[in-house]
């Protein structure tokens, strides 16, 4: 039975975490390492590990322990060193990082779909975001990044597991105060009205569609990830039903190269198809979109009546011809 938003924070709290986040969000970085920093500790062998500094805290690793007190104070980018006396870099993690190393209750969306999303959404500081489902909250991360600190992302998940490990997630990164959660089915509505930007990640869409007009202001951004042809064809078919414009899809596709001066070439793994990225703008729904189609869907439209007006007049004048098959000429009359 879906749940309303299942929250553990009354709204006073809530407010004072807001406002918390906010100005830490908002405050210079130090060029040192400071008490409750997300960190992350590279070691000789590439291996990643992203923590919140903290003071009598350590972190353990397959290379020893990393006191917390041996970070602090340190400048971003120094090399650090374990109680075994092996070295790690402390850096500060980049979006991709906290995406990449989060905790996993599902796929996640890459960051190279991520990033594109949150630009296409056309998202900045105090933009107003509606995503379903929520997932391990890879995605959430990204959204809540872009529009902190005055934005809010409304975030849907029906599974309470998978609820919950994004919630984790978000806590650890420290954007909850930033996301407002709902355990709820979007079948019956989103948590907000007017917002500015809508994503779905969910396995019919299209079914959705009424909803998200209630949600999106018009002249909003919308967009949703889907892995097959066959489900993208069915959203192109519900978002020209419910008038959308400005329909795009697009697919990306990330080729790393092996940084070696003597030996630059691409790399053996290539990220290709994750997902097919569908585009949409919400527009009055007194426009017909059929008005507002691309260059490419207005042609093709073109060419498919001028082929029924072709197979049509062939038709007619089939119908009009005399019949051939018996003698080639007329009759004559007689003498």
């Amino acid at each position: 039975m879906p749940a309303m938003n299942n929250t553990s924070h009354d709204p006073t709290e809530l407010t004072g975490d807001r406002t918390a986040a906010q100005i830490a969000w908002t405050r210079p970085r130090l060029d040192t390492v400071q008490d409750g920093d997300m960190i992350m500790l590279v070691a000789a062998d590439s291996s990643r590990f992203i923590v919140r500094a903290q003071a009598g805290q350590g972190t353990h690793t397959h290379q020893g322990m990393f006191p917390h007190d041996e970070v602090i104070g340190r400048p971003w980018g120094a090399a650090v060193y374990s109680k075994q006396g092996h070295r790690a870099l402390v850096l500060e993690p980049a979006l991709a990082d906290l995406i990449r190393y989060l905790k996993r209750a599902t796929q996640i969306i890459f960051p190279k779909d991520a990033a594109y999303i949150v630009h296409r959404l056309n998202l900045r500081a105090g933009s107003r975001v509606v995503e379903a489902g929520t997932g391990s909250g890879g995605l959430t991360i990204a959204l809540a990044w872009a529009v902190a600190p005055d934005g809010m992302v409304y975030t849907h998940e029906t599974r309470p597991d998978v609820y919950r490990v994004a919630r984790q997630n978000l806590e650890r990164v420290g954007l909850l105060p930033f996301v407002e959660m709902a355990e709820t089915d979007i079948a019956d509505g989103f948590s907000a009205a007017g917002v500015d930007a809508l994503f779905l990640d969910v396995r019919e869409p299209w079914r959705y569609l009424p909803q998200v007009r209630a949600s999106l202001r018009v002249g909003g951004f919308f967009a949703s990830l889907l892995p097959s042809a066959n489900q993208v064809i069915d959203l192109l078919t519900g978002l020209e039903a419910h008038s959308f414009a400005d329909i795009a899809v697009e697919e990306l596709l990330l080729r790393p190269y092996k940084p070696t001066p003597d030996r630059f070439r691409p790399d053996d793994t290539l990220i290709a198809h994750t997902g097919f990225l569908i585009f949409a703008r919400c527009i009055d729904a007194g426009e017909e979109s059929s008005r507002w189609q691309r260059k490419e869907r207005s042609r093709y439209e073109a060419r498919k009546k001028m082929e029924a007006a072709i197979a049509a007049e062939t038709a007619r004048r089939a119908a009009e011809r005399p019949d051939t098959s018996g003698k080639k000429y007329p009759p004559l009359p007689l003498p």
